[in-house]
């Protein structure tokens, strides 16, 4: 063929190893927390939430019922 002064070609992509390398520790389902997260919540439910959260007169009931009362023994 006739004589060119190319580059030679470089590797674009490869993926090998990848899936040994991931299974050697496992793959594990995202670790589900206790209370999700609220950031990129609507806004406006977020404000409503809080103020029903702030004058929810049972859970302020349930909360005082379980603390010890430490200060009336004093």
């Amino acid at each position: 063929g006739r004589l060119q002064n190319k580059m030679a070609k470089s590797k674009n992509h490869t993926n090998h190893n990848q899936n040994r390398k991931h299974h050697r520790n496992g793959i594990h389902r995202p670790k589900s927390h206790r209370y999700p997260s609220m950031k990129g919540v609507d806004p406006k439910f977020l404000r409503n939430l809080k103020f029903s959260r702030k004058h929810n007169k049972k859970v302020k009931i349930v909360v005082a019922d379980k603390q010890p009362a430490v200060k009336a023994q004093q």
